[in-house]
């Protein structure tokens, strides 16, 4: 039975394809509305100046790249709590670089739309919802003593490539890559009693509003793979394998490993012989796989670089 993303020339199949898509203005108007109930303001809702709590994490042990590794039963508590306090400071790293991509591209998004519709309203909401995010990130790597950790200078130029070469439903494609991996842990970060109030206080806010946002990109996605020109979506099937190579192999900067006092080498070897670090990877994309295999992204080469990232199991 042909799908709304895989329409093809075929009049008909079009026309059934774009009788399933949601309407643009409705959808937006929705996640206005609850933006106006479920904003809020890191600086002011999370009590920066409390002292951390003696024994407690900064990330789930569970989601720790070493977790259940030779290495990891070899190292003393205090030196996991460590890794976990730099990993979570490198993937906050991760996040504000990400959503300064992602900024760039909601911009490039809006550039050409009707200036008062909802749709390009809530765009805007979102980039504003970002800016406090990215500035929310770099509190946290502050407050719980870490350094920035950078990604590599060619993914830095890589992206700086995408950001001006990106079709419209690439950038949409990499805006769920981005949102939905790290949402997913989150959501297991935020009510768990072992991790410090700061660190769930953060998760938190960042989940109940990036579920606006992952809403939007989603529709506006599944529009883009039914209207875009075939060009552009087969593009975007690559582009998107690529990115979640690229993404994978950036989720933890290997300065971490050195910075606990670990040998960089065995760490990362562990890491990528890990059957359970493959599983989480694996757990915290099903859902956004499952959605782009729905809708036609996760097709010919783009579907073998993405098992090829590790997201994806063949």
């Amino acid at each position: 039975m042909p799908t709304a993303s895989a329409p093809g020339t075929d009049p008909t199949l079009l026309r059934d394809a774009l009788g399933r898509l949601k309407d643009r203005e409705a959808v937006a108007e929705r996640l206005l509305e609850a933006s106006r109930k479920h904003s809020f303001d890191p600086d002011r809702e999370l009590d920066w100046d409390a002292p951390f709590e003696e024994g407690k994490w900064f990330w789930p042990p569970e989601l720790v790249s070493l977790y259940d590794t030779p290495l990891w039963r070899r190292m003393p508590e205090e030196q996991r709590r460590d890794l976990a306090r730099l990993e979570a400071a490198s993937l906050a790293s991760l996040g504000i670089w990400f959503e300064i991509i992602l900024m760039q591209l909601l911009v490039r998004h809006i550039y050409d739309k009707p200036l008062t519709s909802s749709h390009v309203r809530y765009a805007l909401t979102e980039i504003a919802d970002e800016c406090r995010h990215s500035m929310m990130f770099g509190r946290l790597i502050t407050r719980g003593g870490a350094e920035p950790y950078p990604v590599s200078r060619l993914n830095h130029n890589m992206a700086r490539v995408l950001k001006t070469v990106s079709t419209t439903p690439g950038s949409f494609a990499c805006t769920l890559l981005g949102e939905e991996i790290l949402d997913w842990m989150q959501r297991l970060t935020f009510p768990d009693e072992r991790v410090q109030p700061l660190v769930r206080g953060v998760t938190r806010i960042h989940v109940v509003e990036e579920a606006r946002h992952v809403r939007y990109a989603r529709e506006e996605l599944r529009r883009q793979m039914v209207t875009a020109p075939r060009w552009q979506r087969t593009v975007t099937r690559l582009s998107s394998g690529e990115a979640a190579r690229v993404f994978s192999v950036a989720f933890v900067n290997p300065q971490v490993y050195t910075d606990a006092g670990l040998d960089r080498r065995e760490a990362l070897a562990q890491v990528r012989a890990s059957a359970h670090r493959r599983d989480v990877m694996r757990a915290g994309a099903k859902r956004l796989t499952d959605f782009l295999d729905e809708i036609g992204v996760l097709r010919g080469t783009g579907r073998r670089l993405w098992v090829s990232s590790g997201l994806l199991a063949a």
